[in-house]
């Protein structure tokens, strides 16, 4: 009985690992295609939420000294 359940083990061993490796090697070929097709693009440096020169942005004071006056106002 021992012999069968080893022989039964070294099958189901066999057949993970074998798909283990099919899809780590159908993995890399997959990733190193598609890195070949693709043409390596220029990035800009300018931030795509940056502000435009010119345009007006909102702006937020947070000195001590400003937030101890706002502090002294509220009622």
């Amino acid at each position: 009985m021992n012999d069968l359940l080893a022989v039964i083990y070294l099958v189901f061993f066999a057949a993970i690992a074998g798909g283990a490796f099919a899809l780590m090697s159908q993995n890399l070929r997959s990733s190193q295609e598609r890195d070949s097709l693709q043409t390596p693009r220029r990035r800009s440096r300018v931030h795509p939420e940056a502000p435009q020169p010119g345009e007006e942005v909102l702006y937020v004071d947070f000195s001590r000294e400003r937030l101890e006056q706002m502090y002294q106002q509220t009622p």
